[in-house]
């Protein structure tokens, strides 16, 4: 019995055997090349650009993988671009990384923080900050490519590699869709991708199955009233007290109507309304987040929200024409599902390869993420995304320690640590899509 016990282990431990060996010549490959993707990193940091302004650095990803020898078609949904590289018969994937920034002033203090201005899309000029590290995905993206082109002999099938633009926006992916991304080039069997953590230390990863991220609606609701004298409110309609009136309803969507283990937010973050101190205005307008992970809680809050805002408005004495008014931002960002199985192969070449103690179940989260939608076309697709640890491990402890601010994602403080957590996110990428593209059957959904 341990003879056949050593026999039906050997072919184990010969796969295990060939997996350590390639994952160190991976690692000679990325010191390798290393100063050169540093180089890389410090110049999109610098130079960052805008949701639907991608113009350069689509041209600088573009030109990146046309040096690596991959098939470039740019202008896709805007400044997307995907490189193809074919290496025979088998899988089909896609790998997406997400390229702009975002509209505030970096406040790191590195020698290499951006100082970039800009005129956003609704015309106001603002500084322009890679504060959600989408400058490491890009850099990862490129160094990913490099080690599959240096590794073919180790693969098979078709590799996508899809620069997104207007991820912060949550239009990138639609507008790729919309441009006819899975008509123009093979439709993915898979699609994976990574997303840097701030509260991770650089050289270990995050994983979660199912539910990683929420759905997220952006909805405004404009509130009428009749306006007056400040001095004389109850000649008028006052839109100000009913919309507050309205905000506190709102927050009983979430447990009222909505099960308290349903994961669901309803947020107002902003509210505008009136122009002077004594003017009672005619109209306020309110900004919503609404995020959850089911359409069906999406669909109750949605219509509590209106339900809420109309009865109030009855309550107030407003006629018909003046109920309140809606608008809901298409498109909406879909929950990021992550497939389980995909998931749970990921994890294990993870822990091959980077070590156990470095791979670490995290939680869902109710921010948003439209990677999503690469897997919820006309046929579905198993996605995965994995968080990429980016802090200073020093930092991190000191931080629990003496119970410091740890500056998370869009914060003008977030830093990223990037030697680290550059070469962890390319072995991390590289390594689980050469195990995809040689040992996966397609998965039949």
């Amino acid at each position: 019995m341990k003879k056949l016990n050593f026999i039906f282990l050997l072919p184990l431990l010969f796969i295990g055997f060939i997996t350590t060996i390639q994952a160190q010549q991976v690692d000679t490959v990325i010191d390798k090349i290393y100063p050169e993707l540093d180089k890389l990193y410090k110049h999109l940091h610098q130079n960052p650009e805008l949701s639907l302004q991608e113009k350069e650095t689509s041209a600088r990803i573009a030109q990146e993988l046309r040096d690596l020898g991959y098939e470039v078609t740019e202008g896709i949904g805007g400044y997307g671009v995907v490189g193809v590289l074919r290496n025979g018969p088998g899988p089909v994937l896609l790998i997406r990384a997400d390229m702009d920034a975002l509209p505030m002033e970096e406040k790191t203090g590195l020698p290499y923080a951006s100082t970039k201005k800009g005129v956003s899309n609704d015309g106001k000029e603002t500084y322009i900050a890679h504060s959600c590290g989408h400058d490491i995905h890009m850099t990862v993206f490129v160094g990913t490519a490099r080690i599959m082109q240096e590794f073919k002999e180790s693969w098979r099938g078709t590799l996508l590699m899809v620069g997104q633009p207007s991820e912060e926006n949550g239009m990138g992916a639609w507008n790729m869709m919309n441009d006819g991304l899975y008509e123009r080039f093979p439709h993915p069997d898979y699609a994976i991708a990574l997303h840097d953590d701030p509260f991770l230390p650089a050289g270990q990863v995050g994983y979660k199955a199912g539910p990683l991220m929420a759905g997220v609606d952006m909805m405004n609701v404009t509130v009428y009233g009749e306006g007056a004298h400040g001095a004389a409110p109850h000649t008028g309609i006052d839109p100000i007290v009913l919309s507050a009136q309205m905000i506190q309803a709102y927050q009983t969507i979430v447990s009222r109507r909505i099960a308290p283990t349903d994961p669901a937010v309803v947020t107002v973050g902003s509210i505008h309304g009136g122009s002077v101190h004594n003017i009672i205005p005619d109209e306020v307008t309110m900004q919503l987040t609404l995020r959850s992970y089911s359409p069906e809680v999406r669909e109750e809050m949605i219509s509590s929200v209106k339900r809420i805002s109309e009865n109030y408005a009855k309550a107030a004495g407003l006629p018909e024409s003046k109920m309140p008014t809606y608008w809901i931002r298409e498109p909406h960002t879909p929950a990021t599902i992550n497939d389980a199985e995909l998931t749970e192969r990921m994890v294990n070449v993870f822990k091959t390869n980077l070590g156990e103690d470095n791979v670490k179940e995290v939680e869902a989260q109710m921010i948003g993420e439209d990677f999503s939608r690469f897997g919820l076309q006309e046929r579905n697709i198993p996605i995965s995304m994995f968080y990429l640890g980016a802090s200073d491990p020093e930092f991190l402890k000191k931080a629990k320690a003496e119970g410091l601010e740890i500056p998370g994602l869009h914060s003008p403080q977030f830093a990223p640590l990037p030697e680290p957590t550059i070469k962890t996110g390319i072995k991390a990428m590289s390594l689980f899509a050469m195990d995809i593209l040689r040992n996966m059957e397609i998965m039949k959904k």
